[in-house]
């Protein structure tokens, strides 16, 4: 976290005193390098930290910094866009510094989790942090199941090979398929572009970022009823109703497009026929918001074992960064040959995802991190991966945990 702060601190600064393209360019590699280490490590790290009883709703609020992120620089671009004189772009872009420097901080302050500091062959000192951390002396039987994960990631020598095993087989599954159907929603069409894509369906320019904005709230109070909601409802209700909300709306956007632009996008909205297609656009947001949007962090963060947990988190944030850029590359060509036809390719998308959840992801709420592998093997499909001495904390029960 802190070599991601520090990256993402230096690229923000070289952007907005850039006196080049080239300058511009190495400064937003080395935000990516930055926005790389944070989704790799915050979501493993909040789910090591956090009591298994509220665990979604912690790790969540990771989303919910990102969606402040993006409210956040959605209105700093409408208000810089109004600048005269032509330097309101290295204004926005500068100010990427005020989150960077709180991340600095934050992750020099920040101590490391019990896992890790047993990993690193610490055991009383783990034990003291996670007696701080779930404020109780009583953690034996949490202690022990870390031991147990602590040795038998001990036993293995490489991760990013380890994970090719059957063994791993779901959670390989899981941490390739679940960010690429993230970003197969269409957020990111949405997110991304959606000043150009007001712009491109009638609203002015003014009109245009205001929406943008719109959606960002929209974005943000969605995140909040995940995280009210994702321990106690439970992470594949969420992913469900989720992806049934965002088909139907998707559905309704590319058919009001339709209507209203034909084949040839030739039309225009009316007054009315922008506010409606707004409100649309904003249902879909929200589902994705307390749906696909956090649960494609917290759930690769919290199925993989120890020995495995960083190659997993790895593959889950390569394989979203990836079809982002792929996405983003290939967004405005799909929307000027498919028009409408968009929206609808990505509902197909939405309607496989939620068949796949519904089959294959077990819910996981409530479960401690380290026996999740017993969820795995009671599973219909992914019970046959699983060895009996791969499951942890079997024979215990778990009184005086999470209290």
């Amino acid at each position: 976290m802190l070599a991601g702060a520090v990256a993402f601190l230096i690229g923000s600064i070289l952007n907005g005193v850039a006196m080049n393209i080239g300058v511009l360019i190495f400064g937003r590699l080395l935000l990516g390098v930055g926005v790389g280490f944070a989704n790799q490590s915050v979501p493993v790290y909040l789910s090591e930290m956090a009591p298994a009883s509220i665990r979604g709703a912690l790790n969540i609020g990771f989303q919910m910094a990102v969606t402040i992120g993006i409210l956040a620089a959605g209105l700093i671009n409408y208000g810089t866009a109004k600048i005269e004189g032509g330097w309101g772009w290295r204004l926005s872009l500068v100010l990427a510094v005020v989150p960077a420097v709180v991340m600095t901080a934050g992750s020099y302050l920040l101590p490391d989790t019990p896992n890790s500091i047993l990993e690193r062959g610490q055991p009383e000192k783990a034990r003291q942090m996670l007696q701080k951390v779930r404020g109780t002396q009583n953690v034996d039987a949490e202690f022990q199941d870390l031991l147990d994960a602590t040795e038998a990631a001990k036993k293995v020598d490489q991760p990013w090979t380890s994970i090719l095993q059957p063994r791993y087989r779901p959670q390989l599954v899981l941490c390739i398929l679940i960010p690429f159907f993230q970003q197969l929603t269409g957020i990111n069409v949405v997110m991304f572009y959606a000043p150009v894509l007001f712009k491109t369906l009638g609203f002015g320019d003014d009109a245009s970022l205001m929406s943008a904005v719109i959606s960002g709230i929209v974005n943000v109070l969605a995140t909040m009823v995940s995280i009210y909601s994702v321990d106690k409802f439970g992470r594949r209700m969420l992913f469900l109703k989720g992806g049934a909300q965002m088909f139907i709306f998707q559905i309704a956007v590319g058919t009001m497009i339709a209507v209203r632009f034909g084949v040839n996008g030739d039309g225009e909205l009316s007054r009315w026929d922008a506010n409606i297609l707004l409100l649309f656009i904003c249902a879909y947001v929200a589902a994705f918001a307390w749906s696909w949007g956090p649960l494609g962090w917290l759930v690769p963060s919290e199925i993989c074992p120890l020995e495995i947990r960083s190659a997993g988190q790895g593959i889950n944030v390569a394989v979203n960064m990836i079809f982002t850029f792929i996405i983003g590359q290939v967004f405005l060509s799909m929307l000027c040959h498919m028009k409408f036809g968009l929206f609808f390719f990505f509902a197909g998308f939405v309607v496989i995802m939620t068949v796949f959840v519904y089959y294959f992801l077990p819910e996981t709420k409530n479960v401690p991190i380290e026996e999740i592998n017993q969820v795995w093997k009671q599973h219909w499909f992914w019970g046959k991966y699983i060895p009996d001495e791969g499951l942890v904390g079997l024979s215990r029960n778990d009184e005086g945990r999470d209290t």
